[in-house]
């Protein structure tokens, strides 16, 4: 069994922008595990990150050294601790497609799970004018998507006028309001306070992860639901979050692949809390492992792929605001020059 990779650049289709960056492209890694008697291969995907810290050669330097640990038959029983969490989950989503096509079944069947044939997905609106905001909302609306995920920062005035003109622009629609660790507990009671009776239904991530008083204080002070994002990782995070949140964002990127984030929402689940599944700004290939685990989320904010100029995999769907996997064995995407991935 041979791990190779390849790496190329993923263009947005707009500048996006959230409390702390902006970002026009990343750069992507496609993992392939193969095996050379059969030809069988599985593949997985790691985005570059600056937040995490994470760039194409250190990407590339820990997959050599899981290349180096990964004797007969070839595919890794572990990955070393010290390879970083989205590395070793785009090892471990190549391993799973591996796996599961040869056994021709889906993932999410490799993993006893069912998978659905629509899985419907927010939508993430990232920072910019409130009219613009508004009418990047209606058209979403318009096109089938009924959550959106709201981007703002730590101007409450600003933010509840962002949430008002989307909530006035796209009527039905839901709303998550994510200010990425921007806010303090005064802000977020401040913008909720002044944004009474517009359909927001969740907050997520508004303060930083360390002030644990702050966000006990308003779970204290609200019952709309307090989701967890940079605050979980791993099985460890999920303790010190009981009694502060009431759903945790699982992203494969973060707790290191596909079997540890169905480990993950599972214990959330025992825990009283409900689960998101996130994403990263990815191609259709790094959205399918996530897509196959769908089944344990309340809700599904798995639109990376819907913000690039050009997806290079295909086999998801989503422009509607749903999420059809084609069914076909493995993570069942497909490169959208129709080259063969199998």
């Amino acid at each position: 069994m041979s791990l190779t990779w390849s790496v190329s650049t993923l263009a947005l289709a707009r500048p996006f922008r959230i409390s702390r960056a902006v970002m026009s492209s990343r750069q992507a890694v496609t993992v392939t595990v193969t095996d050379p008697d059969t030809g069988s291969c599985g593949r997985g995907e790691v985005v570059t990150s600056v937040f995490a810290g994470l760039d194409v050669h250190l990407i590339e330097t820990q997959l050599r050294a899981v290349a180096a640990c990964c004797g007969a038959p070839g595919i890794p029983e572990t990955i070393p601790a010290q390879v970083h969490p989205a590395v070793a989950g785009a090892v471990w989503s190549a391993v799973a497609d591996y796996r599961a096509r040869v056994n021709r079944q889906t993932v999410a069947a490799h993993l006893g799970l069912p998978l659905s044939a629509e899985i419907p997905i927010s939508r993430t609106l990232g920072i910019g004018a409130p009219q613009d905001m508004a009418a990047e909302a209606a058209e979403l609306s318009q096109r089938g998507f009924t959550l959106l995920k709201v981007k703002t920062d730590a101007d409450p005035t600003e933010s509840v006028r962002r949430l008002a003109a989307i909530a006035a622009a796209a009527p039905g629609v839901d709303l998550i309001v994510d200010p990425n660790e921007a806010w303090t507990a005064a802000t977020a009671l401040s913008v909720l306070a002044d944004s009474g009776g517009l359909p927001v239904v969740a907050l997520e991530q508004p303060l930083p992860v360390h002030d644990r008083d702050g966000m006990r204080e308003l779970r204290s002070r609200t019952d709309l639901p307090l989701v967890a994002d940079e605050a979980v990782h791993d099985l460890a995070d999920l303790d010190e979050l009981t009694g502060l949140a009431d759903v945790v964002n699982i992203k494969l990127a973060k707790c290191g692949g596909i079997y540890r984030a169905r480990a993950l929402a599972v214990a959330a689940g025992a825990r009283g809390m409900e689960v998101m599944l996130g994403c990263l700004v990815c191609s259709s290939l790094g959205i399918a492992p996530a897509a196959q685990l769908a089944s344990l989320a309340r809700w599904c904010d798995l639109d990376g792929h819907l913000l690039l100029a050009r997806d290079p995999w295909t086999g998801l769907g989503g422009e509607d605001g749903k999420l059809r996997p084609s069914g076909l064995p493995g993570l069942g995407v497909y490169r959208s020059d129709n080259e063969e991935s199998r």
